[in-house]
C-alpha cells in the first residue's frame, strides 16, 4: 500500500507585526491557526460558519473571516488581529471609544467588531462605498466624500453580531472615531 500524501504546508505569516512559520494542515482555517497553534486567542470562535463576524480580522488590510480562510491560501500575507490594534499597552482610539461608549456587554464580538471597524474606517477613508452609499442625498458635499453616517456604518457592519444588543453603542464609538472626535 502507497504512503498516504501528506496534506500539510508550511505557511509564513506576518502577524500584527512579527514573523510567524507554522505547518498547517491543509484543511486549517486561519481561526484555527490564530487560536490554537500562535496561541492570539483574541479573535474568537462564534457560529464557525462565517455568519456571526467574531472571527474578523484583516489579510493585507481587507477583513476576511477566520472561520472560512484556509490557513494555507494565505502564506505571504500580513494578518492583523484584534491583539494588533494596540499600541503596546495604550489603546488605540477606537478601542477607547467603545471602552468610553460602553460598545461590548459579553464581550464576546468584541475582537471581530474591532477588527472590522479598524478595517470599516480605513476603507471609509480610502473611498470605498458601501450599499448605503447610494441612497440619495448622502452629504458628500459637506465632508468632502460619502459621510459616515450611522447608515452607513451599520450598513458597513452587517456581517458582525452583537447578540446582547451593545450595537447602537458600537456604532456610537465608530462614528465618534470616524468624524475625528476621538
Amino acid at each position: 500500500m502507497p504512503e498516504a500524501e501528506t496534506s500539510c504546508r508550511i505557511v509564513e505569516l506576518t502577524v500584527n507585526g512579527g514573523a510567524r512559520r507554522a505547518t498547517v494542515d491543509v484543511r486549517s482555517t486561519l481561526l484555527d491557526l490564530l487560536r490554537d497553534r500562535i496561541g492570539l486567542t483574541g479573535t474568537k470562535k462564534g457560529c464557525d460558519h462565517g455568519l456571526c463576524g467574531a472571527c474578523t480580522v484583516t489579510v493585507d488590510g481587507e477583513r476576511v473571516l477566520g472561520c472560512l480562510t484556509l490557513a494555507a491560501s494565505i502564506d505571504g500575507s500580513d494578518v492583523v488581529t484584534v491583539e494588533g490594534l494596540a499600541d503596546g499597552d495604550e489603546l488605540s482610539a477606537l478601542q477607547q471609544a467603545f471602552v468610553e461608549h460602553d460598545g461590548f456587554q459579553c464581550g464576546f464580538c468584541t475582537s471581530g467588531q474591532l477588527s472590522s471597524a479598524h478595517a470599516l474606517l480605513r476603507e471609509h477613508t480610502r473611498g470605498d462605498l458601501s450599499a448605503a452609499s447610494f441612497e440619495a442625498d448622502r452629504g458628500a458635499a459637506s465632508c468632502g466624500r460619502v459621510c459616515l453616517t450611522n447608515d452607513e456604518i451599520r450598513e458597513r457592519m452587517a456581517g458582525n453580531i452583537c447578540r446582547c444588543g451593545a450595537q447602537a453603542n458600537i456604532v456610537t464609538a465608530i462614528a465618534e472615531v470616524g468624524r475625528g472626535r476621538a
